[in-house]
């Protein structure tokens, strides 16, 4: 089986490969800007009938009871990945935009991995808990939980990390004994439907069990929140978008688990390297075009070496030139879209407007007159209040801010509706102590710590989102808890 880049997809619904009811449509190469190939285009009734799968597999079959079983379909379908990474791999880089570099980590054969770290969880976790004893109203009782799946979840996922955030959705939802519904993203439904065609033909998924309808409409993912047959909505994307998310649940009060925005702050205490940690945030900006929520793009330093510090972080960013995603030494690649583009030059432009020096890049590359490329951009001599330093841009754009002393830092740090992620730099151990604990965050790294893995749980703070996904507080996302007593 072979997935080309010329080929038209299919859904995954009720076990069966099928075409989309709306045809096709068309996916963009973000490094030309041509067109790549074809999707197949779902329309709500192929979600209807999604949906419909969904709920029989979970009320009717033994899916949410049987945990060893669910756990071997879980490593089986890991293994029918790896044993298909390559083309996993050339469609993430031709689809995406994603440099090569990154599919050996985070952007393909780390989520791949993932999945066996819940299909063991499955078969470890204390689905039943003993609360012992006891005597409420004079009466001897004896009290014990059980773990249960919700039942249908609806995933909905973004473009930037597709296969991160599906196996995220996916490896929890599944080893937890829920039935999934997976609308991926329209700019890039190709990681999704191979997926989904892998699974369909080399494991033991039963039907309906695992769905996924790709689709231009973004109706779509409106309908599976506002649908009372899905129990729980499981969504990755932008703040605003989130927030309708949830009002849609909110008419059937069904569950959500929400990974939203972020305009993390890179910390740099007075007693730093400031080379270093200048360069790291430097890098890290410009990784994946900077297209990642949990992005440090503000760059807070100290007053006295503000200068210097743009300096170095300038001299870094001048040797990190946007590039071809499939070649080797590529670390910053296209943007996903024309409008992506659009807007991260918006950004630009208001930056300049509110008293801004681009300092670095701002433009287009002269040397990509094809694709959605934009340079490496760092701005100058604004404070926490431009829109720049607020708002996510979702590109490679840092902007340098000074502060005077830890508190200060700490202030400007918290200073965001958001609240997903940041770093700090630093030497001296019971300083660095006292601003992770005042940075409200959900995750934090110090001195290029990372945070990322199977077992830890991702999240944020304020309109960053609500709940954990991944670690065991994202696998509890997708259970209920049920409390029986008896007498004693």
């Amino acid at each position: 089986m072979t997935l080309r880049p010329t080929d038209s997809s299919t859904l995954l619904i009720d076990g069966k490969l099928v075409p989309g009811g709306g045809g096709t449509f068309d996916i963009l190469d973000p490094s030309t800007g041509a067109v790549l190939g074809h999707a197949a285009d779902g329309t709500a009734a192929d979600l209807d009938t999604a949906i419909d799968a969904a709920r029989r597999a979970f009320d009717e079959t033994d899916w949410c009871r049987d945990h060893g079983f669910r756990a071997h379909c879980l490593r089986q379908l890991r293994d029918a990945l790896r044993g298909h990474i390559e083309e996993l791999r050339e469609i993430t880089i031709a689809e995406v935009g994603a440099p090569r570099f990154l599919t050996a980590g985070a952007h393909l054969e780390g989520p791949v991995d993932d999945l066996l770290w819940f299909a063991d969880l499955a078969e470890t976790y204390s689905w039943t808990q003993d609360l012992g004893n006891a005597s409420p109203m004079g009466i001897p009782t004896h009290r014990y939980l059980l773990k249960e799946a919700v039942g249908v979840v609806g995933a909905i996922t973004p473009w930037n990390f597709p296969h991160q955030i599906n196996f995220a959705k996916i490896g929890p939802a599944l080893a937890a004994g829920n039935t999934v519904v997976l609308k991926p993203a329209p700019d890039t439904p190709w990681c999704a439907a191979l997926v989904a065609r892998i699974a369909a033909e080399e494991t033991d998924l039963p039907p309906g069990v695992f769905n996924v309808v790709t689709s231009s409409d973004h109706r779509i993912g409106a309908l599976l929140a506002e649908d009372p047959r899905v129990d729980l909505i499981s969504f990755t994307g932008s703040t605003a978008t989130g927030k309708s998310v949830m009002r849609a649940a909110a008419d059937n009060l069904k569950k959500v688990f929400l990974e939203l925005g972020g305009k993390s702050a890179f910390l740099v205490l007075d007693d730093a390297d400031l080379r270093g940690a200048c360069s790291m945030a430097a890098f890290t900006v410009c990784t994946h075009a900077g297209q990642g929520c949990a992005i440090t793009t503000r760059l807070v330093v100290p007053r006295e070496r503000y200068d210097e510090a743009v300096a170095l972080t300038a001299d870094t960013m001048r040797g990190i030139r946007p590039g071809n995603p499939d070649d080797a030494g590529t670390v910053c690649g296209p943007l996903i879209s024309e409008r992506q583009r659009e807007r991260v030059e918006g950004y630009i432009r208001s930056a300049v407007e509110e008293g801004g020096t681009v300092v670095v890049g701002g433009g287009r590359p002269a040397e990509h007159d094809r694709g959605f490329f934009i340079e490496p951009t760092l701005i100058a001599g604004l404070d926490n209040s431009a829109r720049a330093a607020r708002e996510e841009i979702f590109g490679p754009v840092l902007v340098v801010i000074p502060h005077d002393g830890d508190a200060d830092a700490v202030r400007i740090a918290n200073d965001s509706p958001y609240g997903l992620s940041g770093a700090v730099y630093g030497t001296d151990p019971d300083r660095i102590a006292r601003v992770v604990a005042g940075v409200r965050t959900g995750t934090l790294g110090v001195n290029g710590g990372i945070w990322y893995a199977a077992d830890a749980p991702f999240g944020g703070y304020k309109q960053s989102g609500i709940g954990r996904e991944m670690g065991v507080a994202g696998f509890e996302e997708y259970l209920e808890t049920k409390l029986v007593a008896e007498p004693a």
